[in-house]
């Protein structure tokens, strides 16, 4: 009985990487090798110049996900969003909220997992289509403008969707990015 329970454990712990201390260097492309590491090499395959990018997911169990990625590697690493300017900021959420509306009109969401949970160094956010019957009522501010999204603290990550003219921001929770249709 105790068998499947510690496998669970351990198959859990082995799909989540430890990119707090990623080594990675674009100088360096064999520092680039780990698996945590891919997205600093597909940012690699984009013009310098570019600010962000967009990638459809490519984990099979995921086909109707995207994600926006910054281009810069100063802004890999667990601070993502605190690494950058309240301009940048306001940019990348513009550009994913078109995104979500281009692909799914008002039902669109947008999710930044936690340090915790994170298997990937380089920054970015998942853009989908928000489920049906998720909990809504789960903490959340409201807010008028991508200017005042909040950053998340202590590590956590956050999850945003539109309620009317508003967003809705889900805060304090690691696994964000579950709210999205896969």
């Amino acid at each position: 009985m105790w068998k499947p329970v510690l496998l669970g454990i351990l198959a859990a712990l082995a799909c989540c990487a430890d990119v707090a201390d990623c080594a990675c260097d674009p100088a360096n492309p064999e520092s680039m090798t780990p698996r945590q590491c891919s997205l600093c090499r597909e940012a690699e395959k984009h013009p310098a110049d570019a600010e962000f990018f967009f990638l459809k997911d490519n984990n099979p169990r995921k086909p109707n996900r995207w994600l926006l990625l910054p281009r810069s590697h100063k802004h890999d690493g667990p601070v993502t969003l605190h690494g950058m300017t309240a301009a940048q900021r306001t940019r990348i959420w513009e550009a994913a909220i078109r995104r979500g509306r281009e692909l799914w009109g008002d039902e669109w969401a947008l999710a930044i997992n936690g340090d915790k949970v994170r298997t990937q160094c380089h920054g970015h956010l998942h853009i989908g289509k928000l489920l049906k019957g998720v909990d809504l009522d789960r903490r959340f501010i409201t807010v008028r403008s991508v200017r005042d999204i909040p950053l998340p603290k202590d590590g956590t990550g956050l999850w945003i969707h539109p309620v009317g003219r508003k967003l809705h921001v889900h805060l304090g929770e690691q696994t964000c990015e579950t709210v999205l249709l896969r």
